[in-house]
């Protein structure tokens, strides 16, 4: 298979394969792809309050250093990410990425949905707190309330990722594309829009990318999930497109490797690509400023690059394994400036 993902040309494909992207040899892999609405898909406003940028703390508190941790047992590549932040804005990028963690981590920690909503509401109520300038004795709340004072985060984006966690603790798979689209922009594409705000960037072109982004992380982590949730019997890929080509959710718990399955995957991950191109469409116009924010398109770009090069066998061992090469390459991308 081809080297790289973006923008190759690629050897003979398997023919007479239908879906949302369409293959046809010689072209590149993901030409194919179902065209995207408008631009109209970024959910942030332009008038959003974005922070002034005030100096991040010198040393490094317990509270930080908590959140630090956290990513880098929880979130790697988040935490790799935050490193490459500009320093005024290191140590609230890793609050906004280790609240993130807190709620992502609910669902699969939980026995009972209810318990898993106590703790959703605990984070609601602890939002609200924050904004009352009375942050509970809670590290990541701690620090949370250091980020909002420091660069005046728009509340509506926290409680957009608690609203849409809370919702997913349901055991449901996504009846299609645009459900788990729509999870990704109110979750990951949220958690973008307040990246860019503790990096002082107000602008409707980083708005978009930063949807496009958000979005096409939320697919890959689906994808990357896979092995796991299949490990627990469940079965979260987009129920429409298995429905589209045969395949059951029992072929995924059986791990099954038919033709069919890795059609599944490859419409998934070619939507996961269009999102990409898309943000980089945006490039020429987006502020230098905002780069730092969407430095995860590399991890995003080396996953979809590998699925490709082992044919979508979602399975395939070499998926699970550690890149690591990423921080060299996240260094690379951060010093050419370029996302």
């Amino acid at each position: 298979m081809a080297a790289s993902v973006l923008g190759s040309t690629c050897g003979p494909l398997r023919p007479g394969v239908t879906g949302l992207c369409r293959r046809r040899p010689p072209r590149s892999l993901w030409a194919r792809a179902r065209r995207l609405p408008g631009l109209a898909g970024s959910g942030r406003s332009v008038a959003a309050a974005s922070g002034s940028g005030g100096s991040g703390a010198s040393g490094t508190s317990g509270t930080d250093r908590y959140c630090m941790e956290l990513l880098r047992k929880r979130d790697y590549e988040g935490y790799l990410c935050s490193l490459l932040l500009p320093a005024e804005s290191r140590s609230s990028g890793f609050a906004l990425r280790a609240f993130n963690v807190e709620l992502a981590q609910v669902k699969d920690s939980v026995s009972e949905k209810t318990i898993g909503l106590m703790r959703m509401e605990f984070w609601r109520k602890t939002v609200d707190d924050i904004y009352s300038d009375n942050p509970p004795q809670q590290p990541v709340a701690i620090e949370l309330w250091k980020a909002v004072k420091r660069h005046n985060l728009t509340k509506r984006w926290l409680m957009k990722i608690i609203d849409e966690r809370e919702k997913n603790l349901e055991d449901k798979a996504y009846r299609n594309i645009q459900e788990l689209e729509n999870y990704a922009e109110n979750t990951q594409s949220s958690l973008l829009y307040l990246t860019l705000e503790i990096l002082g960037v107000k602008d409707l072109h980083a708005d978009h990318a930063a949807s496009h982004i958000g979005k096409a992380q939320g697919i890959v982590t689906c994808l990357r999930a896979t092995p796991y949730h299949g490990s627990r019997r469940r079965v979260f890929l987009p129920l429409e497109i298995c429905m589209l080509h045969g395949v059951s959710q029992e072929d995924f718990l059986r791990q099954n490797q038919d033709k069919n399955v890795r059609d599944v995957i490859y419409d998934i991950a070619s939507q996961a690509h269009l999102h990409l191109k898309h943000a980089r469409s945006f490039h020429k116009s987006v502020p230098v400023k905002a780069f730092p924010a969407f430095l995860q398109t590399v991890a995003l770009e080396d996953y979809l690059k590998k699925i490709q090069q082992v044919d979508f066998d979602i399975f395939h061992p070499s998926l699970q394994r550690k890149n690591t090469l990423l921080p060299l390459s996240l260094y690379i991308q951060s010093w050419r400036r370029r996302y």
